[in-house]
């Protein structure tokens, strides 16, 4: 007979959620499509729980900035503790280059279901950052 030593810690949600399936995309707030097509580059970004008050979206210095926040005091105050919080609270953002030539009104944005669609116009000046141009190296 074999034994096994009894973990004094163990708690069956905490191992329950420590299953990979629970663990996916764990750490990714802000998952991304970005679809190429012939005059524009379509991005998709899920933002389940974010309002569209709390989204902001910039361009500086040839970069898309989204920038997103939820409010950890709109949270319903119930008595009790949490077991496990999983749900993300804070503020967040993500950049893409799009070239110094686009501007912010060039730019197209709607949000629904969670999800923020942003329309990028392909600009002809973004085919020359493809150039290369390499350095000497000296003895």
């Amino acid at each position: 007979m074999m034994m096994i030593p009894r973990r004094r810690d163990f708690d069956l949600l905490d191992e329950m959620f420590r299953d990979p399936f629970f663990m996916e995309g764990e750490s990714k707030i802000m998952k991304t499509d970005i679809k190429e097509k012939k005059d524009k580059y379509l991005i998709d970004i899920d933002l389940p729980g974010y309002e569209k008050e709390n989204i902001k979206i910039d361009v500086e210095d040839g970069y898309l900035t989204v920038h997103a926040s939820i409010d950890s005091n709109k949270e319903e105050k119930e008595e009790g503790k949490f077991v496990r919080k999983e749900r993300y609270v804070g503020s967040c953002s993500r950049s893409f280059y799009v070239g110094n030539d686009v501007k912010s009104e060039d730019i197209k944005a709607s949000f629904k279901n969670g999800t923020l669609k942003i329309e990028i116009p392909k600009k002809e000046e973004q085919a020359k950052l493809a150039e290369k141009k390499y350095i000497q190296i000296d003895d």
